[in-house]
């Protein structure tokens, strides 16, 4: 994924921090090929029971570093997209209105076969299903948000500080997770492995588990679900299902209840962005 993902971030991004949880692969030599990567190893875990909640502790630490240098910071894993038909423009034009938090609304993109060509997947595979659970804070102000406070997995934020999101959602989070059935299962064996002790009782990383049945159940219940959100009416704003927890907890409502029912997928890679100031 990570090719993929360069493509899609390299002509925003100025610097990607990015925290190598003991990879095996050849993802290291990758990313040191990238003259715009830090590379860190992923921190001695918070909990040593629980993968989850150390990479949770990292997140909501790891952007501080970049107040008072960027605009804004991007907490990411690799196969999240960040997506806006004009998204350099649409950014500025949220700074200069004030906006501090830009949620993006979830998408879960499948396809039956891993793409071959090392193309910008938001234009060459686009099509995905309404999934609320990948609803996210990804990017936001540096310079204004005092903590995130992510639920497990960030499925939910309870951000503080000067929180002003923009008056409709437009930013589109592309989920590149459902590529090649098989290739997802063997993923999903290896994931099991690394599970650790609290994960398993809190649930988190369930899917994990789950037999090739199960994963082919959810598969096709997103494969029914397809839209293609490169359409000019898709008007993500007034067509995406399901809750919005940024717009409940404006409205004093249900977001905490909710998220505490979503499931975590953490990957092996997760990144911090910035973009500074210069760029906009």
């Amino acid at each position: 994924m990570l090719p993929f993902f360069f493509l899609h971030y390299d002509k925003l991004v100025q610097r990607y921090i990015i925290y190598d949880d003991a990879s095996t692969d050849d993802s290291q030599e990758i990313l040191r090929r990238n003259p715009k990567v830090e590379l860190r190893p992923m921190p001695r875990y918070s909990d040593p029971e629980s993968r989850i909640s150390s990479a949770l502790a990292l997140q909501e630490t790891c952007w501080r570093e970049s107040r008072g240098i960027a605009d804004w910071v991007i907490v990411t894993d690799i196969d999240e997209h960040l997506y806006h038909p004009d998204m350099y423009n649409y950014l500025a034009h949220c700074r200069a209105r004030g906006v501090t938090i830009i949620p993006g609304l979830g998408y879960q993109m499948l396809s039956e076969r891993f793409p071959e060509d090392k193309t910008l997947l938001c234009r060459s595979l686009t099509r995905g299903a309404c999934y609320p659970l990948y609803s996210k804070l990804n990017i936001f102000s540096p310079n204004e948000i005092d903590a995130v406070n992510y639920a497990p997995g960030r499925h939910s934020a309870a951000p503080t500080g000067r929180v002003v999101v923009p008056a409709r959602d437009e930013l589109l989070l592309l989920h590149y997770h459902y590529l090649g059935f098989e290739r997802v299962r063997n993923r999903y064996a290896q994931f099991s492995t690394r599970q650790r002790k609290n994960d398993i009782a809190m649930g988190w990383g369930s899917q994990y588990s789950w037999s090739s049945q199960q994963l082919r159940e959810d598969w096709d219940l997103v494969a029914s679900r397809l839209v293609d959100v490169s359409r000019p009416d898709l008007r993500p704003w007034e067509t995406h299902e399901g809750p919005r927890w940024w717009r409940e907890r404006r409205r004093g409502g249900r977001a905490r209840r909710w998220s505490g029912k979503a499931w975590s997928v953490f990957s092996g890679l997760s990144v911090r962005i910035r973009r500074r100031s210069r760029r906009l």
